[in-house]
């Protein structure tokens, strides 16, 4: 799921997260291993959000799925793995203008 800036925000306050920047270098190699996404990072790995149903005309949700964990202790090296959903929603509250 590609995100808007306000969700991106909305996400990290969520979250904790950083968000990958679409200039990172990583991001091609993660664009072709699990396609067009805006990508986490967190104290545990690699993160992205998938859709889920809608809570409503004014609320859009998704679920966080993990992708990658940290293959060391540097946090330097992702080890990829089967998609695993989280558990965890991240609610977007529609921001009116």
């Amino acid at each position: 799921m590609k995100l808007t800036s306000e969700q991106v925000k909305q996400t990290v306050n969520q979250l904790g997260a950083q968000v990958l920047p679409d200039e990172h270098p990583a991001m091609p190699q993660l664009n072709s291993m699990f396609g067009e996404h805006t990508f986490f990072v967190d104290e545990m790995g690699l993160k992205v959000l998938e859709p889920t149903p809608s809570l409503g005309a004014d609320r859009q949700s998704g679920e966080v799925v993990s992708l990658a964990d940290w293959g060391d202790s540097d946090l330097t090296r992702l080890m990829a793995h089967e998609p695993e959903p989280t558990g965890v929603i991240v609610v977007f509250e529609h921001v009116r203008h």
